[in-house]
């Protein structure tokens, strides 16, 4: 349950540059400060078998890049807990990575993916070991928080 940017390697220059761009070039980069190729054409795909956003690669800006892959990420969330409440289930636990990159022609830091880890737990009220353990509790945890005092 991942998206990753795909295309990250910079592209090659054409003899042209980039036509309009400024010819100075900011600390830190390698390119000038206009459109960097490597952001315009970097993309983003779903690796999951999960129907969510961004099944087929798709462009997402630098700038709305962090904000694009929280929700995609939380797309995945909203799916386990969907799919915990219909099989008599719970969720466990649900931990969201985000990974951030830095382009290497402009070096501009850009979120290039992230990650969902979700575990849900299963209750099988018929299974025979279920019920003989909720037995085997209910004798333990009986009278635990009784108030003798009231």
């Amino acid at each position: 349950m991942a998206i990753q940017g795909i295309g990250n390697q910079p592209n090659a220059w054409m003899s042209g540059g980039n036509p309009g761009a400024s010819t100075s070039r900011a600390s830190g980069s390698k390119s000038s400060q206009g459109e960097c190729q490597t952001c315009k054409n970097r993309k983003y795909q779903d690796g999951s078998d999960e129907m969510v956003s961004f099944k087929s690669a798709a462009h997402i800006s630098p700038n709305a890049s962090g904000s694009r892959v929280r929700a995609h990420e939380q797309e995945h969330v909203n799916n386990a807990y969907k799919k915990a409440a219909m099989g008599n289930g719970k969720v466990v636990s649900a931990a969201v990575s985000i990974q951030t990159s830095v382009c290497p022609e402009c070096g501009r830091t850009y979120v290039s993916g992230g990650e969902t880890n979700t575990q849900i737990k299963y209750f099988n009220e018929d299974n025979p070991y279920q019920k003989g353990k909720k037995t085997a509790d209910s004798a333990i945890y009986s009278g635990m928080h009784i108030d003798l005092a009231g």
